[in-house]
Order: structure tokens, then sequence, then C-alpha cells
């Protein structure tokens, strides 16, 4: 029952009119089978036609493997509004001195500057969990690349972008279910540059 609610969950996220992800996301965080949370998240896009906006995000590992995530979110600038459904899957989990590897898929409409646009993209992301002054947290990287198709001129572009970022717990009494979130994601070709602060909180 609750594997078809997740799968209900993206399904209907797809099927929505109007997509684009911001950011990596809570995908890389160590999280236990079976885990949820959700997420809060203040986005702010610096390049052309940009704005700043709020995003949220619920993601939950379905097994080992298998993290999904998605979300909707609104914002000033001429990318308006969006929501996003993906998929991360664990190649080789984080263990000794051997970091996270997995490839994150996103499924993506928008409507960009009059146009709307279907995108798909895979990014292959590296984590690695160290400790800092006695908190562990989680640093990662990943490059998101794809295709978008213009619906009006049916017309292809390839897009492509860098995303860094960290996750961890807060180190706060009381707080520490909470957990922190910071992405910087800069443009390659044909995406966006922008800065992302998240807050989670675990769901069971």
């Amino acid at each position: 029952m609750k594997k078809s609610s997740a799968l209900l969950f993206i399904v209907s996220l797809l099927s929505a009119p109007s997509v684009w992800a911001y950011g990596t996301g809570q995908s890389t965080y160590p999280l236990m089978e079976k885990q949820h949370m959700v997420s809060t998240e203040i986005t702010g896009i610096t390049s052309t036609g940009g704005g700043v906006g709020m995003q949220g995000r619920y993601t939950r590992k379905m097994n080992k493997r298998l993290v999904l995530d998605g979300g909707f979110g609104l914002s000033s600038g001429d990318r308006a509004n969006r929501i996003f459904a993906g998929a991360d899957l664990e190649l080789f989990p984080d263990y000794m001195n051997q970091p996270r590897v997995s490839i994150k898929t996103s499924l993506e409409n928008a409507k960009e500057f009059k146009f709307r646009r279907n995108i798909l993209t895979v990014a292959p992301t590296v984590s690695k969990g160290f400790n800092f002054w006695g908190e562990e947290a989680y640093p990662f990287a990943s490059l998101p690349f794809g295709v978008q198709l213009i619906n009006e001129t049916k017309q292809y572009e390839t897009v492509a972008n860098v995303n860094l970022g960290i996750l961890g717990n807060l180190p706060f009494d009381g707080y520490r279910k909470f957990t922190a979130s910071a992405e910087v994601t800069v443009d390659i070709k044909d995406s966006y540059t922008g800065v992302f602060l998240g807050l989670s909180y675990p769901l069971n």
C-alpha cells in the first residue's frame, strides 16, 4: 500500500503542467530504508530571468539503493512556478574511504521566457560523510546534463550545470531531527545559476 501511494505521488507530479527542479535536494543524505522527509527550501536564481522563491520537496528512500523525490515551488522572475519528480539510484555506498556514487534522473516540464519545455536530465552524483567539529555532514557534487524540447518550436537543446552542496543535522539541542542543506548551482549550458537553502524534517 505504501509503495502504491509513493508511485501514485510520483505519477501525479509527472503529469502536472509545469516542472522545474531546483537543486539536487536531499537524495544524497543517508536515510534509513522506508524513511521519508519533507523539506522547505529558499531558492535564489541569479542568472537571467531569475528571482527569489520558496520550494517544497518530499523525499522517500524506497529501498537500500533507490530514493524518490518530488515537489513544487513558486518564485519571482521568469521562472514563476515548478513541479518536479526524480529518482536517485545508488551505485556505490559511502563506506570507509569510498564516497557514495549515484545517478539521479529527473523529468521536468517548465515554462520559461514564454516557451514551454520538456526536460530530461541525468546527474552523476558523488557524496561523502565527514566529521566537522564533532558533527557529521555530507558534502556532495553533481553534474546534471540532459536534453530539453521547446514545445512551440519543436527544437531540441542540451542543458548542463554543476551543483555543489552540503547536508547535515542541525547541531542544536531539541533541533537535531532537522536536516539543513545549502547548495550552489552554476550554469554550464542553457541552464541557470542559483543558491538554495533548505530545512528538512523526518516523517518517521
